[in-house]
């Protein structure tokens, strides 16, 4: 199955670039082009792709903003956003907004294109330089650190799950950490996603930190 991609990026250059390297990458095709989050939104809907690669900064209608409209029509489509990072200010909106993922402008190509396709498969996905950020941000603002309304009826495992979650573990990661394997450690998020009614990895990343449990 071909994964159609909408490139959302006011900058001609860094559309020709992801354009060219999506063109050569097996799986994956361009379904179109935006350069406003207004032209995000409308050829979400007109042209139905599997992944929005969603540039926070743009003219007019934000990536925040186009990121929370894609979401909300329910149509399918999976935003990622794709940033600058050092002057973007919007990172916990976005993720409010239904982002399944986020990444750097920096990262090599081939390391995008992967995200690409771990979102499209309905999995979510941070890149470790924007959960730093975010660990950031969380601790510069005070907070009172409420339970979530399900924290109380997780395992003590999976509140240690959802804490390295929090700090941008993957699952094999988490799975040496904790001495156990990777297909445990998926099951657990499983039961995390459902016992808190999470739609993906990204929101349980954001009840870890309103939580306080990612310090």
């Amino acid at each position: 199955m071909t994964v159609r991609v909408l490139l959302a990026d006011d900058q001609p250059l860094i559309r020709a670039a992801l354009r060219m390297v999506i063109a050569d990458a097996p799986g994956l095709e361009v379904a179109g082009e935006a350069g406003t989050g207004a032209d995000a939104v409308r050829l979400t809907r007109e042209l139905g792709p599997d992944v929005v690669v969603m540039d926070l900064r743009m003219p007019g209608m934000d990536g925040v903003e186009a990121t929370r409209r894609i979401t909300e029509a329910g149509g399918g489509a999976r935003v990622v956003v794709l940033t600058t990072f050092d002057d973007d200010e919007n990172v916990y909106g976005a993720l409010r907004a239904g982002a399944a993922g986020f990444l750097v402008k920096d990262m090599a190509l081939d390391d995008i294109l992967s995200a690409v396709r771990v979102v499209a498969a309905g999995d979510a996905l941070i890149a470790p330089a924007v959960t730093r950020r975010l660990i950031a941000a969380f601790a510069a603002r005070p907070r009172a650190r409420p339970e979530h309304r399900a924290l109380s009826v997780i395992t003590e495992r999976e509140r240690e799950v959802l804490t390295l979650i929090g700090r941008g573990r993957s699952n094999a990661e988490i799975a040496a950490e904790l001495f156990i394997t990777p297909a445990t450690v998926k099951a657990h998020v499983t039961r995390l996603l459902v016992k808190l009614a999470a739609r993906d990895r990204v929101q349980l990343v954001i009840i870890a930190y309103e939580t306080g449990l990612a310090p």
